[in-house]
């Protein structure tokens, strides 16, 4: 089955072209473009270019279109993709701006020029279903919850590859194939011990999320994309008093209120110098007080969260990093690490130091818990729940 992976973002539009059966799947190939004003132009040159390259002989031949949509309103897992998704993204088009009115276009744009083709959404609030009623509700009025305000959750994709990927490297196999088959199947129980991961995806945008047997417990991210830890240039988690406050002493508006929250805040609001950790850090090797406490703030977050669901879980037996900053910081991990060998979390620093980028186990001889390093991988995510879905 050939499924094309679509990755839409507010001025992007990358892709990937996936060969999947029941064994498995490769890229055959992949492409994108940035700054895109006109998705319906650059879907279909995307497809002119795979059958111009001889990847397909027609575009006819793609049987289906996978799409990493972020949150729907009243709707979440994976589904096809009519016009009852594109209702729900743009029912919350206002809580992510930036990504539900690219895919709701996208969508409707992969509709006209596949007509043949099966669309699949799967969202990133799918990985979260299971979660608690406790650990899903805010402490706010039922007025509130009735229309949709709770902790949903992000990054599913990413969470759920590290779940599948954690337990194959830990010897969990019983597990690996619980997270395989969760969407659907749903929970199952595990005969024996536990695995219990706590799974740090790092990078532009940040979350923390703990998984029991291969199920998600809980996530540092709530309601929408801007919550949880501080991400490149947007808040994380903030007391609701300090709006109302901020836009009275300030005198600013809503709108600005807002923006700023979202676009002036995390690594760029605390640093002032960049939303680039690599910025950030170098900032900080040469001084810059700021630089340092933006670097200190995601740290003390990280480990929060870590502290919360290593609670939740009774303990850890895997402790893993993925996306860009958590696959290639190792000064940031051993940060991470930093005393937390009572609780059987030991790093060796000659492992950590020498892992980027790629697949690997940075804990000391000795660690009770992994401490595995994971290269993101929601592409493959996508497309095997795609095929999984039409099969």
């Amino acid at each position: 089955m050939l499924i094309l992976v679509a990755n839409l973002g507010s001025t992007s539009f990358k892709y990937r072209l996936f060969r999947m059966d029941e064994d498995g799947g490769e890229v055959v190939a992949k492409g994108g473009y940035e700054r895109v004003d006109d998705y319906a132009a650059v879907i279909d040159d995307a497809l002119a270019t795979l059958q111009r390259d001889g990847v397909i002989s027609s575009p006819a031949e793609i049987d289906a279109v996978g799409f990493k949509t972020v949150l729907g309103k009243n709707l979440s897992g994976c589904v096809i993709a009519d016009q009852a998704v594109i209702d729900a993204l743009e029912g919350f088009a206002a809580v992510a701006p930036a990504h539900n009115p690219p895919y709701a276009n996208g969508i409707r744009q992969f509709a006209k020029s596949l007509p043949k083709a099966e669309l699949v959404a799967l969202f990133e609030t799918a990985f979260y279903q299971w979660t608690s009623q406790a650990s899903a509700n805010y402490a706010i009025p039922k007025t509130w919850r009735d229309i949709g305000i709770r902790r949903y959750g992000f990054h599913g994709a990413s969470h759920k590859f590290v779940a599948e990927r954690s337990a194959e490297l830990c010897g969990r196999e019983d597990v690996a194939q619980i997270a395989r088959r969760l969407y659907l199947d749903g929970p199952q129980s595990v005969s024996g011990k536990p695995f219990r991961v706590i799974s740090c995806h790092l990078g532009g945008s940040s979350s923390v999320t703990g998984i029991l047997n291969g199920v998600a417990i809980g996530t540092s991210m709530g309601f929408s994309p801007q919550s949880g830890l501080p991400q490149n240039n947007r808040v994380g988690d903030l007391d609701s008093g300090a709006i109302p406050y901020a836009m009275r002493t300030l005198g600013i508006p809503l709108d600005e209120a807002e923006r700023q929250l979202t676009k002036e805040s995390g690594l760029l609001g605390l640093s002032g110098v960049s939303n680039d950790i690599r910025d950030v850090r170098q900032a900080a090797d040469s001084g810059n007080k700021d630089a340092q406490l933006a670097l200190d703030c995601l740290v003390h977050s990280i480990r929060h969260w870590i502290g919360a669901f290593m609670i939740e879980l009774g303990g850890i037996d895997a402790l893993v990093f993925t996306a860009g900053i958590g696959e290639n910081n190792p000064a940031l991990r051993a940060a991470v690490c930093q005393g937390l060998e009572g609780f059987g979390i030991c790093a060796d620093p000659a492992k950590n130091a020498a892992c980027r980028a790629t697949e690997c186990d940075i804990a000391s001889d000795d660690s009770p818990a992994a401490i595995l390093v994971i290269p993101a991988n929601e592409e493959l995510v996508l497309a095997r729940e795609v095929f999984r879905k039409l099969s």
